[in-house]
Order: C-alpha cells, then sequence, then structure tokens
C-alpha cells in the first residue's frame, strides 16, 4: 500500500477512534446522572454542564459526519491518491480532535466560541477535498 494511502487511511482511524470516544464520554456522563432517562437530556443544560457540552460535541460530530465521510469515500473510490488530499483528511480530523476539546474544556456561551475557529478549520479542509474531487471528475 503506497504511503500517502495509509496516511489517508490512518486519519480516518484516528477519526473511528475519536467518534467512539466521544460515544463513549456522552453516554457514560449522561448515564452517571442522578434520575438519567435514556434519549432524553435534561433541557434545563446549558454550556456549564459537561453533560450537556459532551452530549453536543458527540452530536456536532455526527451532524458533520456524512458530508466528512462521504467526501473522503467519494475519493477514495475515484483513487484520488493526492498529497493534498489526505493533508486535508488530516486537518479535518485534528481540527476536529482540537474542537472536541475546547468543547469539553471550554464552558462558553460565547460566539465565536474557541470552537468555532477549528469547526471553520474543519469545514474549509471538506470544502478543498471536494474542489479536488471535482477537479478529478474534469
Amino acid at each position: 500500500m503506497p504511503e500517502l494511502t495509509f496516511s489517508a487511511y490512518a486519519a480516518m482511524y484516528v477519526y473511528l477512534i475519536m467518534l467512539t470516544t466521544q460515544w463513549i464520554v456522552a453516554a457514560v456522563t449522561k448515564a452517571k446522572q442522578p434520575n438519567a432517562v435514556p434519549g432524553k437530556l435534561d433541557n434545563s443544560l446549558s454550556h456549564d454542564s459537561f453533560v450537556f457540552r459532551s452530549h453536543r460535541t458527540f452530536m456536532n460530530t455526527l451532524e458533520n459526519s456524512p458530508l466528512f465521510l462521504g467526501t473522503v469515500f467519494l475519493g477514495f473510490f475515484l483513487n484520488l491518491n493526492s498529497s493534498a488530499f489526505a493533508l486535508c483528511i488530516w486537518m479535518y480530523v485534528i481540527a476536529r480532535i482540537i474542537h472536541m476539546l475546547l468543547y469539553y474544556g471550554v464552558a462558553t456561551e460565547k460566539n465565536p466560541s474557541p470552537r468555532s475557529y477549528f469547526f471553520l478549520i474543519a469545514a474549509l479542509a471538506n470544502i478543498v477535498m471536494l474542489i479536488l474531487i471535482g477537479l478529478r471528475l474534469i
């Protein structure tokens, strides 16, 4: 397997580990709450609650996953084996990990929050990947 392909696959593996970690953290944190009801989050919770932040971190990642995974898999199907494509995958994954850590650690209602910048970096990386795919299709 070419090194570039392995790097892109490794980035996807790290992304899936991050997603699994977020799922476990959100589920365990919520389940430990007194009177926790499966499938329901207390509506009174906000950013000052780690339960809320861990849940929103996971939900935000789930909301962004279809576009990212679709983009990456389409690039893989098209055999888009470029350093720019692999770099964009890594940029996305690293930005999402930093976003996760900031969401876990910074309780703020401020907009934009520090995590917003890493959300934007990940979004831009995804857009660049879409452009690379479009150029491949031309």
